[in-house]
């Protein structure tokens, strides 16, 4: 996602009920509440607790320990393919036709798998819904027309500042203001090098940056979103999203948006950027720490950068490659030295 969905958010509630005996027939009962988990879908620094038994002492075998890397590697590998399938289709139907058809497909698939017309949802539930919605499909669309003019590593590094700002908002130690510093530093090597030998368009950096302001509120509104029905509010998210960003495709490709050519690339970007990866990061996330989860996530700039490079042929400087790099070691670093109790969200794309 950039959904994208990529960025999906959990949240279990369970009651627990434990019967003391205080003697003869006398019975005391109490309802103990476990605190929620918040699981996200999406690629940077995850606050999620491991939620796997404690009882099992026994050192994970070689296997065990690398089967969920794995499979978040390919899910980021995939979120980044899909971005480069969205791109080849642009001369077609735009990044605008694009990303609607990308979002309809997707709410689809997220509809048919959850189902979530069973929930019953508050005035404030709803509200948290729609702007949720309206965060994610703007993340989508910014994200799009930004990679018409920027090349994929580049706009995936420049987004991924939105969460970062996140993670580090509330910081007030001295090893935090070290990652701001290096999440500054990135940017101001992109923005003004040039790619190619020409200096980087700044409205497609603009463009970047904003899909990074509304990863931002995708976050924060999607914690509250999922507070009460959890991952049935994400997929209401992408209907909502679908919802806001239809008209602008609509009016953009018109008639274009249903040639038979595009449906089936369309389908491979929804399937490529939200279905398989939020499927695979899922598994990954019931298998690993949350703290390495999110260092993990956190080299997927480098991995648009090389997926830009392989299927769309987009060279970057040693400079470009640098900032991406300085990007990735802040979030990192913030993830690394992110404390316990903190509860700084993550997004896909």
């Amino acid at each position: 996602m950039s959904l994208e969905v990529g960025r999906i958010i959990r949240r279990l509630k369970t009651t627990s009920t434990v019967t003391f005996i205080t003697g003869g027939n006398n019975q005391c009962t109490h309802a103990l509440r476990r605190p929620p988990a918040i699981a996200h879908y999406i690629a940077h620094p995850s606050p999620l607790k491991d939620r796997r038994p404690q009882m099992n002492t026994q050192p994970r075998s070689l296997a065990s320990t690398l089967f969920p890397i794995g499979l978040l590697l390919i899910a980021m590998a995939s979120i980044q393919s899909g971005a480069s399938l969205a791109k080849s289709m642009f001369p077609m139907i735009g990044a605008q036709g694009t990303t609607t058809l990308r979002l309809i497909f997707a709410s689809i698939i997220m509809l048919l798998i959850l189902r979530p017309w069973r929930v019953r949802m508050t005035a404030s539930t709803l509200r948290n819904v729609v702007i949720y919605g309206m965060a994610l499909g703007g993340m989508n669309f910014l994200f799009y027309m930004a990679l018409q003019t920027t090349p994929l590593g580049i706009a995936v590094a420049l987004e991924f500042t939105g969460p970062l700002a996140v993670a580090l908002f509330a910081s007030r130690r001295v090893i935090d203001f070290l990652w701001i510093a290096l999440a500054v530093t990135g940017l101001l090597l992109l923005i003004p090098v040039g790619h190619g030998g020409q200096s980087l368009d700044l409205t497609g950096a603009g463009y970047a940056l904003g899909a990074g302001v509304c990863w931002a509120l995708y976050i924060l509104f999607g914690q509250r979103a999922g507070a009460e029905h959890g991952i049935q509010s994400a997929a209401l998210g992408v209907v909502v999203a679908a919802i806001f960003v239809a008209p602008i495709g609509i009016v953009h490709a018109g008639s274009a948006l249903l040639t038979p050519a595009v449906i089936p690339l369309a389908l491979g970007v929804a399937i490529l950027s939200t279905a398989l990866p939020y499927s695979l990061e899922m598994v990954a996330l019931t298998r690993m720490p949350a703290r390495t989860f999110g260092t993990l996530m956190s080299i997927e700039p480098a991995i648009g950068a090389l997926s830009g490079l392989l299927f769309l042929g987009e060279l970057l400087s040693v400079t470009q490659w640098l900032a991406i790099f300085a990007i990735i070691a802040a979030s990192v670093g913030a993830t690394l030295s992110m404390r316990k109790e903190a509860n700084p969200p993550v997004a896909a794309d």
